[in-house]
This record gives structure tokens, C-alpha cells and sequence, in this order.
């Protein structure tokens, strides 16, 4: 779907209805009228041109104490798709997902180094043209939602840094959007794997959570009231880079003791290797194989770990408060060793009762929380009036 045709399916009203179908179906056009304040009129009318574009379907007739009983309304959920992307910092993944999130088709390419800003651009159009081709109608595709690692000037869609592939200044949206002439849209990884825990997860009616990626680094991002906090200068969510010991190893962001060089995957290897130089461990999945083999100096660092991000989480909780806290990336695996450490740290160190309870769990869409929540980039500007 071109962008231009992308803008027009959008509209307050037609957002607040197509939202209100999709928190809410089966939904019928009086109870969208009373809860949304709009009268029934609009919203017929709306609800009509929604179901002449694609977007929304009638169901089974509903419930009624007396009258007729009205006709359901539901989100067309394969009438049109998203591709989402998931880019770095050793592959991209590309999936086809409707409008549910239902994963459609898949393709994943691995990165190769040495890397240039055109190289990476080449690889990643590449990619997206795979998995165009997958679908059955490109005119069914809405638009292009990606994940970069790293910082992201979300206005302009450049990849400002991705200290990973060692790239700067990379025009992703602008590259895009001329090649694919669809709506396109960049955010960093631990966001868009926050927002795709909020709009995919089915955590119920929660107003505010914070979803930490724990992998080749430690990223986070903060959803509230289903909206993206990204802060004053854009760095919303940079738990990894708070202090835990000031005196502790330098940090890839040049500082000292940040909570990513004891929770990382990378940091996690170069402990174990400290520990046990005998076994030249090469990824954090060994530790943990090693750990669930009943070594006790793998089960003791993990353990360790999930004590180090106890406080680091319990510093968000007195800063941000989250009613959800929700771990995600290849760490999270290790939930058998670290989760209890983690909830018994923050039951020690949180200021009030309430916030001793705060819940931390692991991710329910593990690997493809990433991913989706690139999908769900492109769909909150067509579901979230905002």
C-alpha cells in the first residue's frame, strides 16, 4: 500500500473506532458509540467504510435482553499485512505478520563483516524484496516497520549509531521508502521489543511496563499507557548503562560498572571464562547448559547475575515504578537460575510493600518479541488515535 493511500485509512475518529474494535471484538456499533462518546451515526458510518476498506468484518450476531440482536464487529485480521524487520547485530529477520500478529512467512540473513553503510542498506532491501515476494498481495501490505540496535533518530529514521556493526549515520527510512514507496518506520530493538510485549504479549490491562532486553547488550524499553517513553533526548530506557559498582570494568559506552558489563551475554562468557579457563566457553547458552549440568560455578555466577539486575530493576522500580517488568533476549533463557535472585532482590530493596510486589516475568514472545514489535511500529499509526 503506498503511503499516500496509508494516510488516508487514517482519521481520529476512524482510529479511535478501528482501536476500539481491536482492544474490545466482538464489539457491537452501540457499544462502541457509548464508550467512545461518538455518536452512532459516525460511527456506523465509519464502522462502514472500515469494513468496505478491509479492515474490519462482521461476526455472529450478539447478545440481547430485548430487541434484535446486534450484529459483531472484529478486526479483519488478514485483510491486510506488515513486514517487520529485526536488524543486528548478527542477522536481520524479516517476517510477513497480519494484523494480529500472526506470523505469516519469515526470512533471516546472516550479517557479514567487513561492513559498509551501502553494503548493510543492500543487504537489508534484499531482504525485504524476499520476503515481499512471500506474499500473496504486496497491495495488502500496509507498510515497513524496523528494529535497529543501537541509537535511532526516530523523526528521521537514520541509524545515528550501531556501535555493534561499527555503522553511523545510516538513512534507513529515507533508503527505504524510495525503494518500497511504503510507510516506513525505525526504532531502536529493546523499544520496539517493549512495544511488541504491549501490543502482542496479552498481559491484560496493564498502564505501565518496562521490557528489558538481555542479550549482546542490555537495552530497555518503557511503555505507558500504550505509548512509547522515549525522554527528553531520546535515551529513555539506557538501563544498561546505569552504574552498579563505580569502580567496576569499563563498559563498551566508555563508563565504568555499568549494568550491561555484568549482564550481558559477552559479560556474562568473560566471567565464566574467569572462572573456569579450562572450558574456553563461547556463549551464555553454554553457561547456562553448564549450569542446568549442576556446575556450581556456572549456577553460582548466574545466580549472581540475577542478584546484579535485581538492582538494577529495583532502581527503575523507585525511578519509574512500572506495574510490569518483562525480561526478554537470550539471558532471559537462564529464567531457571536468575528469575527467583531477581524477585528476592527487589522484595529486599523496594522502598514500599507495593513495590517489593512489582511483577517480573519472562518474556511470553521470547525471540520474536523483537520483531513483532517492529510490526507493531506500522499498526499503532493506523489503531492508536495519537
Amino acid at each position: 500500500m503506498e503511503r499516500g493511500t496509508f494516510q488516508l485509512m487514517k482519521s481520529v475518529n476512524k482510529s479511535i473506532i478501528l482501536n476500539k474494535i481491536r482492544t474490545s471484538e466482538p464489539v457491537s456499533r452501540a457499544q462502541i458509540a457509548k464508550e467512545t462518546l461518538l455518536t452512532p451515526p459516525t460511527v456506523s458510518s465509519i464502522v462502514r467504510e472500515l469494513i468496505d476498506q478491509g479492515l474490519v468484518k462482521e461476526s455472529k450476531l450478539g447478545k440481547s435482553k430485548v430487541g434484535r440482536k446486534p450484529t459483531m464487529l472484529l478486526v479483519n485480521e488478514d485483510g491486510f499485512y506488515v513486514i517487520g524487520v529485526d536488524a543486528g547485530p548478527k542477522t536481520i529477520e524479516c517476517i510477513l505478520s497480519n494484523l494480529s500478529g500472526c506470523i505469516k512467512d519469515r526470512v533471516v540473513v546472516s550479517i557479514e563483516f567487513p561492513l559498509m553503510n551501502d553494503s548493510f542498506l543492500t543487504l537489508l532491501k534484499d531482504s525485504i524484496h524476499k520476503i515481499i515476494k512471500k506474499a500473496n498481495n504486496r497491495e495488502k501490505i500496509l507498510g515497513i516497520g524496523m528494529a535497529m540496535h543501537g541509537v535511532v533518530d526516530i523523526e528521521t529514521g537514520i541509524s545515528l549509531i550501531a556501535p555493534i556493526l561499527q555503522l553511523r549515520d545510516i538513512p534507513i527510512k529515507h533508503e527505504l521508502e524510495r525503494e518500497f514507496g511504503l510507510v516506513v518506520t525505525v526504532e531502536n530493538d529493546a523499544r520496539a521489543m517493549a512495544l511488541g510485549e504491549s501490543w502482542f504479549g496479552q498481559y491484560g490491562n496493564v498502564s505501565s511496563m518496562m521490557a528489558v532486553n538481555l542479550g549482546s547488550g542490555v537495552g530497555a524499553g518503557i511503555v505507558v499507557d500504550g505509548k512509547l517513553y522515549h525522554g527528553a533526548t531520546d535515551l529513555g530506557g539506557e538501563v544498561g548503562h546505569m552504574t552498579i559498582d563505580m569502580n567496576g570494568e569499563r563498559c563498551e559506552c566508555g563508563n565504568q560498572g555499568c549494568l550491561e558489563s555484568f549482564a550481558s551475554a559477552p559479560s556474562i562468557v568473560k566471567r565464566a571464562n574467569k572462572l573456569i579457563p579450562d572450558k574456553s566457553i563461547l556463549s551464555s547458552q553454554e553457561v547456562f547448559d553448564l549450569a542446568v549440568q549442576n556446575d556450581q560455578k556456572c549456577i553460582n555466577l548466574l545466580q549472581e547475575t540475577g542478584v546484579i539486575l535485581g538492582v538494577g530493576l529495583t532502581n527503575v522500580v523507585h525511578i519509574i515504578n512500572p506495574e510490569l517488568i518483562i525480561l526478554g533476549g537470550g539471558v532471559s533463557k537462564s529464567e531457571k537460575f536468575i528469575l527467583n535472585p531477581i524477585q528476592k532482590t527487589i522484595n529486599e530493596r523496594g522502598l514500599t510493600e507495593k513495590a517489593k510486589k512489582t511483577n517480573v516475568v519472562i518474556s511470553k514472545l521470547g525471540d520474536d518479541a523483537t520483531v513483532l514489535g517492529a510490526v507493531a511500529l506500522v499498526l499503532i499509526g493506523l489503531f492508536d488515535p495519537r
